[in-house]
């Protein structure tokens, strides 16, 4: 299962409302990026066919199968600070994550 907080609801559904997006948010992992795996991140007007679907108050999040395995357990959440703000990736699948906080080793 991938959790989303609310406050990380929020501003999903706030990026939604400015950018006109009828949809879902879909999360996924590609390889790639500075430790092997990179998250995707974009809007997606439908699921696909062998999507899991998670539904956080209105706003729906798009996960396919492959990538459900490296995202299990996965908390997206916001986060605010002096130096950053913006989306984070808690996931216990990985082992090893780069500065940027983009990707990562599983």
């Amino acid at each position: 299962m991938v959790s989303v907080t609310p406050k990380a609801v929020g501003k999903i559904r706030e990026a939604f409302s400015r950018e006109g997006v009828v949809g879902g948010l879909r999360l996924g992992v590609l390889g790639g990026g500075c430790s092997g795996l990179s998250y995707q991140f974009k809007f997606d007007a439908k699921p696909r066919t062998n999507d899991n679907v998670l539904a956080f108050d209105d706003v729906q999040v798009f996960v396919d199968p492959k990538s459900m395995i490296f995202l299990n357990g996965m908390t997206l959440d916001w986060k605010d600070s002096l130096m950053h703000s913006g989306f984070v990736f808690e996931n216990p699948n990985a082992k090893k994550a780069c500065g940027c906080g983009t990707s990562f080793t599983a």
